[in-house]
This record gives structure tokens, sequence and C-alpha cells, in this order.
């Protein structure tokens, strides 16, 4: 079904039924037009993608692709289902309330049903880079199905990320440095040189500090990650971390932010 019709870009809703998650998943797409040859797109995928909306993401790219500051860029909003705390977070581990049940069927998905629906149904044999982004816990999706599918993904988005994703309860003897569960993840892998990453936070995002240092948890947990992700081998020029001062943990803020990722990424030099 045709959502929108601007100057760039064709925004197409679907719905696929998805025998891993056992539900139909709405996604909408935002292809570009006039492109030489569909080899030269990139494609972004976007968790929370009924956000995009309010976020006024069409115009967004549409904007960008006008103006030439941007690669063509195919993304697909893929809008989170009524079990999002479970299709959503880490897939080899839970979270210490047992959230994140589905995040390996939801992996499946991406990989096994919504990419090769993408590549048939629009003809595209190949994408010259594939990405994926989300907000807060579509965020922390994102990068761990990024992380742990770099033979597939080389950009990893993560707005206001749920980074604190945890293995024990506050009240449980938690730790910070063994406990974090993305951050662990990243710890014991492995540095794969084709990977780039993203974040943004928002000095409002949040008001708690469990270690009581004066910053706000969704900044410490990034930051933290990022040295993690040093640690691994990756470098500034592999990393890009903006803080918004007056950010707040909404889509307003992440719209804000939009722009900038999309230059940071596929911008033309």
């Amino acid at each position: 079904m045709l959502i929108e019709d601007l100057s760039n870009i064709l925004i197409e809703q679907k719905a696929i039924a998805s025998k891993y998650l056992k539900r139909y998943v709405i996604i909408d797409l935002y292809m570009p037009k006039n492109v030489a040859s569909p080899s030269l797109m990139n494609l972004l995928l976007i968790n929370d993608g009924q956000d995009l909306a309010e976020m006024k993401f069409s115009n967004i790219l549409d904007g960008l692709l006008q103006s030439n500051q941007v690669q063509p860029l195919f993304c697909v909003g893929i809008h989170a289902g009524k079990d999002r705390k479970n299709e959503y977070g880490t897939a080899n581990v839970l979270d210490y309330e047992g959230r994140g049940a589905k995040a390996g069927a939801y992996t499946q998905f991406i990989l096994e049903e919504l990419l090769p629906f993408i590549h048939i149904t629009y003809a595209i044999e190949r994408f010259k880079q594939k990405a994926f982004c989300g907000f807060s816990l579509g965020g922390l999706s994102a990068l761990d199905i990024v992380w742990k599918h770099a033979d597939v993904f080389s950009v990893a988005g993560v707005f206001s990320g749920s980074l604190w994703w945890r293995s024990k309860g506050l009240e449980h003897d938690y730790n910070d440095d063994t406990d974090r569960i993305m951050h662990q993840e990243i710890r014991s892998g492995k540095y794969h040189p084709e990977l780039r990453f993203y974040f943004t936070t928002g000095s409002l995002d949040e008001t708690a500090d469990r270690n009581g240092n004066g910053v706000i948890d969704s900044i410490d947990d990034t930051l933290a990650l990022i040295n993690e992700l040093k640690e691994q081998g990756y470098a500034d020029a592999d990393i890009r971390y903006i803080n918004y001062e007056d950010g707040r943990h909404d889509v307003a803020t992440w719209g804000k932010a939009m722009p900038g990722f999309l230059l940071w990424a596929w911008g033309r030099m």
C-alpha cells in the first residue's frame, strides 16, 4: 500500500507473516527514486518504525536526498509488536526479569524473513551497505544484531540505547563490570574491522544515577560501552558519540539526532 509520494522517495507499507514471531509484522519502506543501479543503494533497518511518522522521518530523508547530501538510502521502519520487551533485547542472554525471551526469534525474522522479502519483492540483488538503528530498547536490539552479524551489517545506530540491560537486579549484588549484558557481549566478542557505531544520549534522558557519580546512567552506560569497543580495537574514526544537553528520552529528540546519523553514515564527501 502506497502511503506517500515525495520528491525523492516513495513510501509503502507492507505486512509480513513471520513464522518466527508468530504474528504479522508491519513495515514501512522508504524507497529512493531515480537510482541508476539498485546496487548503489544502502539499506537502513529501523526498530520502532511506528515512531517515524511522528519524527517526520520522511521529510528528513527526502530533504537530504533532495540536497544530494546523502548517498541513495533505502530505509525500512519495522513496527514493534505488543510484546516489544521480549522481542527486543539481547538474543543470547535474558535480562534479570526474564525479558528478551523472543530476541532470538526477532533476529531470525530480520535475517531469514525481512531481508529476503526486501531483496525478492524489490528485485535488489545486493545493497552497497546494510545498517540497523533503533531508539531506547530498540537501539539495544539493533546493536546486538549488528554485533553478532557483522557478516551482514556494517553500521549500528543507537539512540538513547537501553545499555543498562542487566543480568542482575540492583538489589542482588549488581556490578557494572560484570552484569551489563551488552557490555559483556562486546567484551567476549571479537573485533570486526568493517563495523562502525553511532551513539546518542540526552542529558535529560533520565535522572537515575545508580553509582552516584553525578552522571546519569544513560550516559555512563554508553560511555562504558564505547570503552569496551575501544578495548576490542575500534578507533575514534569508527565511533561517533553525541550527547544533546537538552535531549530527552523521546521521539522529538531522536528526530533531532537523526540527520546527524544519516550524514555521518552516508554523507557525500
